[in-house]
């Protein structure tokens, strides 16, 4: 009886270490700010700075940049209508960010206005050969081809989903020409490698991703 109240207490106090690292090692949201409307870009002047760069700094975005990055490419603009910065085929807003910062990946819940945590650990060099070194933020753009319920033809939800993410691809480089920082649109990453990170689903087809940083 001893022995078995011993183990009982041995693998209570396992459990409860465990437990304890995970808590301890688990990523927490972040919580993003309102978006700054009054930054002091001009429309024009972001157009004529545009252009693709991966001349980045290492530091990390500011928070009201990283939030104000993230609201521009598909945030939420209109909340009574549930409508985004980013328009989307028949309105299936099929286009999700994932970030990728040095703590771990979170998805970008442009609704709560929050980053919420995905996976721990830093995959941005896994994800993508380029560019060296690692820009502070990645964002990729995954596109959910299920929420194109009144499209059937399985080709044409991807046709859609590639314009859908070009558009907020687009969204990303005009802000960051207005707002001091660089990026480039690339199709190239270790998809597979993508999709067993964030355990995506089939119908959850990345397509592009930008890495976002200060410019040098």
């Amino acid at each position: 009886m001893k022995h078995a109240t011993s183990l009982l207490t041995l693998i209570a106090t396992t459990l409860m270490t465990t437990c304890t690292l995970h808590a301890e090692e688990a990523l927490s949201p972040i919580a993003l700010k309102a978006p700054d409307l009054e930054r002091p870009a001009s429309l024009m002047q972001a157009f004529s700075k545009r252009a693709s760069s991966l001349e980045v700094e290492d530091r990390m975005l500011s928070i009201q940049d990283l939030s104000d990055l993230l609201w521009a490419a598909n945030g939420v603009n209109r909340p009574e209508e549930k409508k985004r910065t980013a328009p989307s085929a028949v309105n299936a807003q099929d286009v999700d960010i994932y970030v990728f910062l040095a703590e771990g990946a979170y998805l970008y819940d442009a609704f709560e206005n929050v980053l919420k945590p995905v996976v721990k650990g830093d995959f941005r060099a896994q994800l993508i050969s380029q560019p060296h070194p690692v820009p502070p933020v990645l964002l990729f753009l995954v596109c959910d081809i299920s929420r194109f319920t009144r499209i059937t033809d399985d080709a044409a939800r991807r046709n859609l989903a590639a314009m859908d993410a070009g558009i907020v691809s687009q969204n990303i480089a005009i802000f960051c020409a207005g707002s001091g920082m660089a990026t480039r649109p690339r199709a190239m990453m270790n998809t597979e490698r993508l999709k067993d990170v964030l355990k995506l689903s089939d119908t959850q087809i990345p397509v592009l991703n930008n890495p976002v940083g200060y410019q040098k």
